[in-house]
């Protein structure tokens, strides 16, 4: 175990030193991130250092992360199931990985950590375990992710607010004048269970939500509330005490930890209460066959009750040191250079006539290092395209998982139909995308840099590469 320990901590000095400075841990410099030196080639001749600029839908690992997780590979063992010293030792660490992460998210003591696999995950486990006849409230804003889950319960979808004002007070009229539930009389509350589903941050338009106050109105009004934190986390401090949320959801792979894992934290009576929506071992305390041939079940009450099989140790790992390293770091620091990254982006696209900015709330709204926009003259998929071949930049283009609100958002804004990677629209529907660039704690100045001046040559001289469509995607003629 020393062995494993000292190199973790060898690990978490070389992070922070990386980006210290005389007043103490900063951030003026990205922290140190996998693929920071990785070349691609370009079409039109040539290699460029890669420009990873599609954090929302995949960050980077931090090279702390890949460490500690290096360190402790050769000691893995089982969690849970063995009495050998590895298997104590994985488990000792498992568990002190939920304990980390409760603190990054500042939870409450009787506040349970589950580790899933993702945030859809997350949120799909929440559905599972919803009280019978409970109602469901969820701004059409939402990614598909905490918009589509709610399957067996009786769901209200609220328009997109424009402003953050706008969708408090959606949501207090909403909750006001929803109608008893069956079951209200043995719920306790006189319209019975209720549960409302918000983001922390917009995967389209990075726009902060205003969480705080939609919590209160939501239990103003007797309901609960689950925060989306996929896009919030990874920049902004999240503390379940001052939100006063009752669950908070979110993904390794957002932040900076791409191991397969993801976070469901809060409340534990409606996750202790709900059988487990993945039976088997480690969710059971004791099984035992009946007379008539059947079997007894004894669920866990802990967090084991929704963690069955075997758990993903590097996983829930590599979730722990992400917490320690954006800890360690100062979300403060964190927070003032992505807003200097944001500057950055918003004031050279904001040069370009051609390109408009996609927003709910509007320019002066806060927001996290995630932009959305569309070019006059382009489709999405074809100007993605030639910034990947003849800039080396990575971006996202489509409708981001969040159809409904791509489609409000961009409204009638004409899209040209038939060119390279156009999507197929459905019957009477025009084909609609848009272009995500997204960054965060490891991104440098110049990939953004990069990027601005993409953005204005291609508006201004065109693509220099020819483009062909193949299997519904824009990619180089070759």
């Amino acid at each position: 175990m020393s062995a494993f320990l000292n190199a973790a901590a060898a690990s978490a000095s070389v992070a922070t030193a990386s980006v210290a400075t005389a007043e103490g841990p900063a951030c003026a410099e990205p922290l140190p991130v996998l693929g920071r030196d990785v070349t691609v080639p370009l079409v039109t001749g040539g290699e460029v250092t890669y420009a990873a600029l599609d954090y929302a839908a995949s960050a980077p690992a931090l090279q702390r992360v890949w460490d500690d997780v290096a360190a402790y590979a050769p000691y893995y063992g089982s969690v849970h199931r063995g009495a050998g010293y590895l298997s104590q030792l994985s488990t000792d660490l498992f568990e002190q990985s939920r304990v980390t992460v409760a603190e990054f998210l500042d939870c409450r003591p009787a506040d349970q950590v589950i580790f899933t696999r993702s945030t859809t995950d997350s949120l799909n486990l929440l559905a599972a375990v919803l009280p019978a006849d409970c109602q469901v409230f969820v701004f059409e804003t939402e990614h598909h992710a905490s918009l589509l889950p709610w399957t067996n319960a009786q769901v209200t979808y609220l328009n997109a607010p424009r402003t953050p004002d706008e969708a408090v007070a959606t949501l207090e009229r909403a909750l006001a004048d929803r109608e008893p539930s069956p079951s209200s009389s043995s719920w306790g509350d006189p319209k019975g269970p209720a549960l409302v589903c918000v983001t922390g941050a917009s995967n389209v338009t990075g726009e902060l939500w205003p969480v705080k106050e939609l919590a209160a109105a939501a239990h103003a009004h007797g309901a609960r509330i689950v925060l989306d934190a996929a896009q919030l986390a990874p920049h902004h401090p999240v503390s379940v005490r001052d939100l006063d949320v009752d669950w908070v959801a979110f993904s390794g792979h957002k932040l900076y930890a791409p191991f397969g894992s993801g976070v469901l934290a809060g409340r534990a009576d409606w996750l202790q209460q709900a059988e487990p929506s993945l039976a088997g071992g480690g969710a059971s305390r004791k099984v035992a066959r009946r007379e008539d041939g059947g079997v007894d079940v004894e669920w866990h009450t802990t967090a084991a009750r929704h963690e069955a099989g075997s758990p993903n140790v590097i996983g829930v790992y590599s979730i722990a040191s992400a917490c320690k390293a954006l800890t360690e770091a100062g979300f403060d620091s964190l927070v003032a250079r992505e807003r200097h990254l944001i500057a950055k982006v918003r004031e050279g696209l904001a040069e370009v006539p051609a390109v408009r900015v996609l927003s709910l709330f509007g320019d002066e709204a806060p927001r996290v290092g995630v932009i959305s926009f569309v070019v006059d003259g382009w489709n999405s998929s074809h100007f993605a395209a030639a910034l990947s071949a003849e800039y080396g930049i990575g971006v996202r283009d489509g409708l981001f998982c969040a159809h409904p609100l791509v489609r409000t958002l961009l409204g009638s804004e004409p899209q040209a139909q038939g060119e390279c990677g156009a999507p197929e629209a459905a019957p009477g529907e025009r084909s609609l995308n848009a272009i995500r660039v997204s960054f965060g704690a490891g991104t440098p100045d110049e990939h953004v840099e990069r990027f601005v001046r993409a953005v204005k040559e291609l508006v201004a001289d065109g693509a220099k590469w020819q483009y062909r469509t193949e299997e519904g995607r824009c990619v180089p003629a070759v």
